[in-house]
């Protein structure tokens, strides 16, 4: 082989499949991103009638959500409802999530396809019988039936979201914590939790994002005083009267920040790929 053939530039290959990809990618980036920037536009609008950009900017229709669909209120029924619902899927996931990590039962796989269900299915699809009976136990219509309709996808979302980070965990830690007299609570408490706070943190977060998100099961089981915000942004958008769409927009900008701002919190805290259910025969 000659120098100048040793020193050519190798050619690269361009990979046909990988460029679909980022072509796709590419065109659903852009038109997501440029619907959620005109909604953002016109909740700032003063006017936007057939020109690419508004006629002005004001705030006025922030100040007017507020005061019109006491966002406050709105906000504050929020978040107590995605916090309780937070706080009893992980008391309740956690300890179910490391049964099935450490333990092997007859049935578990059964157990494990059970939980997907709730996941896999419309919410609608079983949302109006678990209305109905919310109704007969004159609980609908509260915070408390609001919490426990939707604790019914979040609790196995919890328990299939830890499963894996308890399953990473080497069991000789616990092993040599009960050897050095740790009760089975405290091993649990004191070395188990701390090692996978990461996967319950992210947990927590993302079944607030979720419950935010839920529309179907809260809708059907809300009153004046516990709706959430996707809930009151449907009857900004769809109730008897006539609304401007600038004040819609800017009900939905606020419900796009909040939930964005907690998604991104909870990607700081687990990968995607750890959400897989590993399901065993």
């Amino acid at each position: 082989m000659t120098v100048a053939a040793r020193r050519a530039p190798a050619r690269t290959t361009v990979d046909g499949g990988a460029l679909f990809v980022y072509v796709v990618l590419a065109g659903v980036a852009l038109v997501v991103g440029g619907i959620l920037f005109s909604v953002l536009l016109d909740a700032f609008a003063t006017s936007w009638f057939g020109g690419w950009l508004p006629d002005g900017y004001t705030d006025r229709w922030f100040r007017a959500a507020f005061t019109e669909f006491e966002i406050p209120q709105i906000l504050g029924a929020t978040a107590v409802i995605t916090l309780a619902v937070a706080a009893l899927g992980v008391l309740i996931g956690v300890p179910a999530a490391y049964v099935l990590a450490r333990r092997v039962f007859r049935g578990k796989g059964i157990v494990q396809l059970l939980l997907l269900l709730p996941l896999l299915l419309p919410p609608i699809t079983y949302g109006i019988p678990l209305a109905t009976l919310l109704y007969e136990l004159r609980i609908a219509g509260t915070i408390v039936g609001v919490i426990v309709a939707n604790l019914v996808p979040a609790l196995p979302l919890v328990v299939l979201l830890l499963t894996p980070f308890f399953e990473q965990i080497d069991p000789n830690l616990e092993r040599a914590a009960r050897v050095l007299g740790a009760s089975p609570l405290r091993v649990f408490a004191r070395v188990l939790i701390p090692l996978a706070a990461p996967g319950v943190l992210a947990a927590a977060l993302i079944v607030v994002v979720r419950t935010l998100a839920m529309f179907e099961l809260t809708f059907l089981t809300s009153g004046p005083d516990s709706q959430t915000l996707v809930v009151a942004l449907y009857y900004a958008a769809f109730a008897a009267g006539i609304r401007p769409s600038q004040q819609i927009d800017a009900m939905a900008v606020v419900y796009m920040a909040t939930s964005l701002a907690l998604l991104l919190i909870a990607l700081r805290f687990v990968n995607p790929t750890n959400m897989v259910v590993r399901v065993r025969r």
